[in-house]
This record gives C-alpha cells, structure tokens and sequence, in this order.
C-alpha cells in the first residue's frame, strides 16, 4: 500500500547500478564509483521510506530545519536529486506556491524564496525530511515534524502540530503548512487543523474545501488512514494525545 517514494528511489537504485556495471565492464572504474555510491544511497533511502521501516530521521534534519554537514555529505546524491526535481515539477505546474484555505491558514509547497511565502510572518509547519529551511525565514516560529514525501505523520505528530498551530492562531498569527508541493503531507496536516478550529466537522469535508481552493491535492492511502486515527484518538480520549511521547516531532528553538 502507497510504496510511491520506495518504488521511486528503488528504480533509481536499480538504473544507477546498471551505470556502474556498464561502465566497469569498460573499464573506467574511476568515473563509475559514483554511479556506485549513489545506487547505494538511493538503496538506503527507498528502504527507509517504506511504510514497514518509516524512518525519515536517517536524513538528519536539524530542529531549525538545516541539514547537518555530515548529512548533506553522505546524502548528496538524493538531496540534490530532490530539490533539483522539486524546482523543474513546479516551474513546470504553473500551481500557485501556497493557498490560502480560510482567513489566516495557508498550505503549499516548499518555500524556496521569500515569495513563495505567504504575508503576515505566517508561523511555519514544515513536513518535509529532505527539504532544507531558508536562512532568510529564521524569524518566522517554526515546527518540523519531518516526513517522507507520499508518506504521511503520524497522528500523534499530527495532532503536536494542529495543538502548535492553534496557539499561534490564538495569537492572531497566520499559519503557513508545506510540504514539497503542498498536495499531501502538508493537507493532511491542514485537515486536522481545520477540525481542530471547528472550521468543518470532520476530515473529509476539510479534504473536500481544501480541494475546492487547491484543486490538485492528492492525500493517499496513508494520509487517510493517519487521519482516521488521529480522529478517532481525539473524539475516544481528547487528553490521550497531549499525554503521548512526540518522538518524530522536532520543535524548533524559535517556535515559542
């Protein structure tokens, strides 16, 4: 069910590899050493990113959002693949960078430049793992509750971000909810943010205004059933998920 990244970065494993071998088997075992390295990386990340492991803590995301140099080091190949892929799907879009749901609650994609973030020092949920924070909005509060791209956080995560983004609401602040592309990590957030505020009932019909404003969200599977959870944990014992461990949460020093 929803291997989507897994399939992807393991295709990817498997052409890289091929490049290795054809090019040994020529003779040039220098050149092909990092058609090598990155089959192994790209092998490393497609098991991590399968929904039995779901480990997006491998990539090293700083609780300020940067990438550790040890991190960007060792997974240079798949960090540079995604944000160079992130820009050329976009460009490519012509999808507006961010929408804004409700008065004051924003979800879209990865900020790369300060245009592409919504007015009014919007307070700031990031769901991406692979995808680093602009030093430019180091004074924006932030929450990162880091995760694979077609994957979904998990509910205790997600409800450690709707409880974030509720008491910057109460202060008048604007929320600003991305992941990649904003269209599945970033809306399931956004749904249980929605029911939090009492703004629609439930999940579904938060899915349904979402769509109605971004027309080209795309939840899965997974972000589904996470949200289901996450309802049913709320409704059964409200408490419950105030009192959990946050263990994939990280919270950023300016987030207040």
């Amino acid at each position: 069910m929803g291997l989507g990244i897994s399939v992807l970065i393991g295709f990817k494993a498997a052409v890289m590899f091929l490049f290795f071998a054809h090019l040994r088997s020529l003779g040039f075992t220098l050149l092909s050493m990092p058609f090598l390295y990155t089959s192994l990386i790209s092998l490393l990340i497609s098991i991590a990113s399968h929904p039995s492991v779901d480990l997006p803590m491998l990539l090293g995301k700083n609780p300020d959002g940067s990438f550790s140099i040890w991190s960007i080091i060792m997974f240079s190949p798949y960090l540079n693949f995604v944000r160079a892929f992130s820009a050329l799907r976009r460009l490519g879009s012509g999808e507006a960078p961010y929408t804004e749901i409700c008065e004051g609650l924003y979800v879209g994609g990865w900020p790369s430049s300060p245009d592409k973030l919504p007015p009014g020092n919007p307070a700031v949920v990031d769901c991406t793992c692979e995808l680093p924070r602009r030093l430019e909005f180091s004074g924006h509060a932030y929450l990162c509750i880091p995760t694979w791209d077609t994957r979904s956080p998990q509910p205790a995560a997600i409800e450690a971000a709707v409880q974030w983004a509720c008491r910057k609401r109460a202060q008048n602040r604007p929320v600003f909810i991305h992941c990649a592309y904003g269209h599945g990590r970033s809306v399931a957030v956004m749904c249980a943010l929605l029911v939090a505020l009492g703004v629609v009932e439930d999940w579904k019909k938060a899915e349904r205004l979402i769509q109605e404003r971004r027309p080209y969200i795309r939840m899965n599977a997974l972000h589904r059933e996470a949200l289901e959870e996450w309802s049913k944990d709320r409704i059964s014992s409200p408490m419950k998920s105030r009192e959990r461990v946050i263990s994939p949460v990280i919270l950023s020093n300016s987030s207040g």
